[in-house]
């Protein structure tokens, strides 16, 4: 009898810790009527006077003030090696990203417009290499890189694996020499 009761007390705690857990609820994916309106109105390779569809303003989120979503950004630059055009942002045989002077306009749509459609002159299109996601993520960081960026927009972290111990670890007791 003790342990029917003992097995029934920890499923009834069981059951009470689970019911405070909440899953925390992201989005992760764009609605597809948005996605597929996007194929249908891919932009001709100058633009119609650089300036985007309305789909993509609709699309537009946050991505300038998200730490997250730069520093995803900053992956995706440094992954599809934008800098060996771009030279991390000073310019190398593609234009600068950082000196304020943009040819398709410093606004995050044609930011995103210039990667998932490309440009003419060496630009290639991204389309078909990333999701809609990850191209908001690569226009945000590029953006912040530029000189429309406010300086609170810049990633507070690194992603990359740390190689050094912490610097404010306390040093290692010596042991007595036995």
């Amino acid at each position: 009898m003790d342990k029917r009761w003992a097995a029934l007390s920890t499923l009834l705690l069981a059951l009470s810790l689970l019911g405070g857990c909440r899953v925390e609820n992201r989005e992760t994916r764009l609605d597809p009527p948005l996605a597929e309106a996007l194929d249908h109105i891919a932009l001709m390779p100058n633009g119609i006077g650089g300036t985007p569809p309305e789909i993509y303003t609709i699309m537009g989120k946050p991505y300038r003030t998200s730490s997250f979503h730069l520093s995803q950004g900053k992956r995706l630059y440094e992954w599809f090696g934008c800098q060996a055009c771009h030279g991390d942002g000073q310019g190398g045989n593609a234009p600068s990203l950082i000196d304020g002077w943009w040819n398709y306009g410093p606004d995050l749509t044609s930011i995103y417009a210039s990667i998932r459609d490309g440009r003419p002159g060496g630009m290639p299109a991204f389309r078909n290499r990333l999701t809609n996601e990850q191209i908001w993520q690569l226009a945000g960081y590029v953006q912040v890189m530029g000189a429309y960026s406010p300086p609170s927009a810049a990633p507070g972290r690194s992603d990359r694996p740390q190689t050094r111990p912490a610097e404010n670890r306390a040093p290692a007791a010596s042991a007595p020499l036995r």
